[in-house]
């Protein structure tokens, strides 16, 4: 079966993120419902965590051929397939720990190779990749919703259930065949090995300082917001009101984007994220009053997303074999890595500092206006 290829990627978005929405709200769930402790619980999801920054930062770039993205693609998938079956085999520790990292190891590639394969078609087609990739953002938000209904309904046992039937949805929907494949060369053997990433991280290390500090902001709102909310007297219906609001926002302005941002260059769009994290995270660390954090909520389309569309509106004007190469470092390190290691910090911080952990996190949008690279990437192809 033959799917357009702008659906394809869709599709591929959907899949992926659905899954994602249901294990990143949900797993530490599953995990106390077969038995284990607080503590081991949160050793897994560390040892998971890393795994996801090892997979996107030596994964991903193996594929040095743009060509061969889709194979990847579908390999990487049914990877993710046999470990999310694997945890129905057993909830030992040792187990879970292997599966655990196993999952993610696999998992967390198809991110940065998709965002490749998207950067690689802008060259060969017109595509609006915001309109493309908002059925991501659309699709977290049905994962998470409709599990939290199932585990309400029945009982943790739902959340496997559902992995499952999402990763292999995901597997399923990467085997169709889009209409126009991925073109592209493969990088010669002199562009591989430590040389060229010290030469791709020296070329580009105002970009990936840049998108660290404003990705990496996002670990308190990731990790304790739902906290601070609840300890001032919110519901957690609200909350969760208050976090579909932030991904609503998201989702307008990636269907927008292309109208919006036509005009705006990589380090245009920097600017405008730094601006709207500085306002975002004061005001969040300012008053709980509500009107105000739906103001911030919906400055999460400023703070997320404006960061993301200048990171792909960056990647996608370099050469073909460093899309790849430069995209996977982007989602190891920016997606991934600054936020494990903001969060570790912002535990410490949020016991002692509480709301005046957000305030911190304003800070960190300071250096980037002045770190966003001068170099301006090439627009997008108009759609």
């Amino acid at each position: 079966m033959v799917l357009q290829s702008t659906r394809w990627l869709a599709l591929a978005y959907f899949t992926y993120f659905f899954s994602y929405g249901i294990f990143l709200p949900f797993w530490s769930v599953w995990l106390k419902g077969v038995g284990l402790t607080p503590e081991i619980i949160g050793m897994l999801l560390g040892a998971g965590l890393v795994a996801r920054f090892l997979g996107s930062l030596l994964i991903a770039p193996r594929v040095s051929d743009p060509s061969r993205l889709i194979t990847a693609l579908r390999v990487l998938a049914l990877a993710t397939v046999l470990f999310a079956f694997a945890f129905y085999a057993g909830s030992h520790v040792a187990w879970l720990a292997v599966i655990i990292v196993g999952f993610n190891l696999f998992f967390s590639p198809l991110v940065p190779l998709t965002d490749a394969l998207a950067g690689t078609w802008q060259k060969q087609f017109p595509m609006d990749y915001g309109r493309v990739r908002l059925w991501g953002s659309v699709a977290f938000v049905i994962g998470s919703a409709l599990t939290g209904k199932l585990v309400s309904l029945y009982d943790y046992r739902a959340i496997l259930a559902m992995l499952t039937l999402g990763s292999a949805s995901m597997l399923l929907g990467m085997l169709l065949r889009p209409s126009i494949l991925p073109q592209g060369e493969s990088r010669h053997q002199g562009g591989v090995g430590w040389a060229a990433w010290r030469v791709l991280f020296v070329q580009n290390w105002r970009f990936l300082a840049c998108v660290s500090l404003l990705q990496g902001a996002h670990a308190a709102y990731y990790g304790f917001s739902a906290i601070y909310w609840q300890s001032a007297g919110y519901s957690a219906s609200t909350v969760g009101y208050l976090w579909s609001l932030g991904v609503v926002a998201e989702v307008v302005i990636f269907a927008l984007s292309n109208r919006l941002f036509r005009r705006f260059s990589a380090r245009d769009l920097l600017l405008l994220s730094a601006v709207c994290g500085l306002v975002r995270w004061n005001l969040m660390g300012w008053t709980t009053e509500l009107p105000w954090l739906i103001a911030a909520q919906i400055l999460h389309c400023g703070t997320f997303t404006v960061c993301h569309l200048a990171g792909m509106r960056y990647i996608s004007a370099r050469k073909g074999s460093e899309v790849i190469r430069l995209q996977a470092i982007y989602s190891a390190v920016a997606m991934g890595g600054s936020i494990a290691v903001m969060t570790m910090f912002a535990g410490f911080l949020f016991e002692y500092l509480h709301q005046g952990l957000f305030f911190v996190m304003s800070l960190l949008a300071i250096p980037a206006l002045f770190l966003r690279p001068k170099v301006a990437a090439q627009q997008p192809v108009a759609d």
